[in-house]
């Protein structure tokens, strides 16, 4: 390991595990969010998925480099549980899931040849330390792939008052957790500074369009009331309970526009060791 347990920096992740968050991440897929990566997956490959969550993503990932392990690493043991219940219902056998801190990984170095980590690196206060340890536990010429958002680029439509407040108290709420919500942009960045030298840049543009759409939509009319965003914003100040179920109800109006759509940018980074 490379710090000691005083030397870790000290995270509040700013969603939280409230079912409204857990079940939105569960609608990710390996074959949408980690489609840079699969081209370069083989069989028999050993693959970590750092920030693995409810496990959707790592179950795909994990077909793909079967019979090679695949470790899910998260902080949540409930999430974990979820996880390991995916991996059960899809057939998958050879997919663990661990609870781990991704500043200080036990693993030996030179452990994997894969290495992922989908929205994770937006909610640490240290991203450069966590891709270094990252770095540390991959083998000679395998793969990083990280993948982040840029939450300054989200804009829906039909445009919303309560949006502009929505997006800027969960900027608001991210800062005051040390945390950089607009980490797509910094990716390139961080990478390098971790000591990677051949950096492949593949952004995206997300666009959900009617059902898709609708779902996000009302997935953060519960996440602005129940998730650790409000917890946060009362807790520092940033907002009272007036303004969250104002905004709530303005994510909800919207989600029930005739027409819909919603698109922002992310980041998407393949580099090797």
């Amino acid at each position: 390991m490379t710090e000691s347990q005083t030397d870790r920096p000290s995270d509040r992740y700013s969603h939280g595990h409230h079912e409204s968050v857990v079940n939105q991440h569960a609608r990710r897929r390996a074959e949408v969010d980690a489609s840079i990566l699969l081209p370069h997956l083989r069989p028999g490959m050993r693959l970590l998925d750092c920030g693995c969550g409810p496990g959707t993503i790592t179950a795909g990932l994990a077909r793909r480099v079967a019979p090679g392990e695949t470790i899910g690493l998260d902080l949540v043991p409930d999430v974990l549980e979820r996880a390991r219940e995916h991996c059960e219902r899809e057939g998958i056998d050879h997919a663990r899931f661990v609870v781990g801190d991704v500043y200080a990984l036990e693993f030996a170095d030179e452990s994997f040849d894969v290495v992922y980590a989908n929205q994770l690196l937006q909610h640490l206060t240290d991203p450069v330390a966590a891709l270094r340890e990252m770095r540390r536990v991959m083998r000679s010429g395998g793969y990083l792939c990280v993948r982040d958002s840029d939450y300054a680029t989200m804009c829906p439509s039909p445009k919303f008052p309560e949006f502009d407040e929505w997006n800027r108290l969960y900027h608001a709420v991210c800062y005051a957790n040390q945390a950089e919500p607009d980490a797509g942009r910094e990716l390139p960045h961080w990478v390098r500074r971790a000591g990677f030298g051949e950096v492949e840049l593949l952004p995206n543009v997300v666009a959900l369009d009617a059902d898709d759409a609708r779902i996000w939509g009302r997935a953060w009319s519960q996440r602005i009331l129940h998730s650790s965003v409000a917890e946060h914003a009362l807790e520092y100040g940033l907002a009272d309970q007036a303004a969250l179920d104002r905004i709530s109800e303005g994510w909800m109006r919207w989600s029930r526009s005739e027409a819909i759509f919603y698109m922002y940018a992310q980041m998407g980074i393949i580099a090797r060791r």
